[in-house]
Formats: C-alpha cells, sequence, structure tokens
C-alpha cells in the first residue's frame, strides 16, 4: 500500500468508519465519497452484501478508504484483500483470519465482547478490537474492560448512533462504528448520497460534542 495513508492511522484521526450492511449498492465510490465529505474516510463493506468484492474494487480504485467486514475464513480475507481492502473486520475472534491480515500487512478489526476475547484478539495481533455488539453493554463496559487492558485500542460497533457516539469515546472507545444511523440500506439503495452525506456530518459533528458526565 505504498504512498498510501495507513488504516488505522484514518480511523484514528476521524475517531469514527461505517459499515454498510445493505443487500445492494449501485454505486459504491458515490456513497464512499459522501461519506468521507461528510467527514468519515473509512468504509466498511461486508460479506454480507452480494458482490461485495465488485464494490470494493470499485470504491477503492477510487482512491477511498474501504475494508471488508463479517470476514469469517482465511480465504475470505485472501479474497478481500485481493480486492483491495485496506482493513479487515471480524465480527468475533477468527485466528485463520488474523493470520492472512498478518501476512499481508493489512491492519485487522477483530470482534470481541468478553476480556478473554479481547485478550485473545490481543494476542492474534488485532490493530484495534472492535467490541460487539456494543448495544448490549453500553459506553460502561468499555471503561470497564480498560481497567485490565488499558492500551488495547476498542472499537465499539453494533448500535452506535449519533445520541450515543461522543460517550463511547468519552469512556475511552479509540473509534466508533456508524451503521444505519448514517447509512441506512434504503437510501444506500436509492443512492440518496446527498442524505448519507449529511447524517456522516452529524455523526461527526455528534462525535465532538461532549456529553454529561
Amino acid at each position: 500500500m505504498t504512498g498510501q495513508p495507513d488504516a488505522m492511522d484514518i480511523i484514528t484521526a476521524d475517531r469514527a468508519l461505517t459499515v454498510v450492511r445493505a443487500a445492494t449498492i449501485p454505486d459504491p465510490a458515490a456513497l464512499a465519497q459522501a461519506l468521507s465529505d461528510g467527514g468519515i474516510r473509512a468504509v466498511e463493506l461486508t460479506f454480507t452484501t452480494p458482490d461485495v468484492l465488485t464494490h470494493v474494487a470499485a470504491a477503492g480504485g477510487a482512491g477511498h478508504l474501504v475494508g471488508v467486514g463479517t470476514v469469517l475464513t482465511g480465504d475470505q480475507a485472501k479474497q478481500a484483500i485481493d480486492a483491495g481492502a485496506r482493513f479487515l473486520v471480524t465480527p468475533g475472534v477468527r485466528p485463520d483470519v488474523a493470520a492472512v491480515a498478518s501476512e499481508f500487512e493489512i491492519p485487522v478489526l477483530i470482534g470481541a465482547l468478553t476480556p478473554t476475547e479481547v485478550q485473545a484478539a490481543v494476542d492474534l495481533g488485532a490493530a484495534a478490537v472492535k467490541i460487539f455488539p456494543a448495544k448490549a453493554f453500553g459506553p460502561g463496559y468499555l471503561k470497564d474492560l480498560h481497567g485490565p487492558y488499558p492500551q488495547v485500542p476498542l472499537i465499539p460497533s453494533g448500535g452506535v448512533n449519533a445520541g450515543n457516539a461522543a460517550a463511547y469515546l468519552q469512556a475511552g472507545a479509540l473509534a466508533v462504528t456508524a451503521g444505519t444511523d448514517v447509512v441506512p440500506p434504503a437510501l444506500v439503495a436509492a443512492g440518496s448520497f446527498d442524505d448519507i452525506r449529511a447524517r456522516a456530518a452529524a455523526f461527526v459533528a455528534a462525535c465532538n460534542t461532549p456529553t454529561a458526565a
């Protein structure tokens, strides 16, 4: 990835990434551009979307920071990297995915929930640990995890929205993952990029608005 900014540097700077779960993505490059214009440069497309690798190639080829999520196997990891993915995301601890990511020097966000899973993700070389589903326990849980794991970068995903994003960041999250709050599947399918751009900007603004302690 010579000459390209590091994916984790961008995610850390923006304090956010977006996961897109849609049945159809008619213009992945335009979608990534709308999100970037709204202040979220990292977009995670997932293997739950048909033809996801084609979408990754289209958006990544246009110069956007595109990763692939719901990566469950080493084969999927290799396919995603071959398509141009600049980071990988798993829903749970997946050693085979971590091994491929390490081989190709691609950052992987490994999904975890319990302290044991967090440690397993760290041991596998996770660039950050995705806490999923975050909504099950809320922002306070991240603060609890940082008790035994003060230096582990945590990224909550699942149920994060403009109303609670700042609370997760104040609880110590490295970044937060925006989902349907920013990229509702219906708007993605309709190509409503102005609306998506506005939603991304509102999410970023909310991330930078302190909440009451």
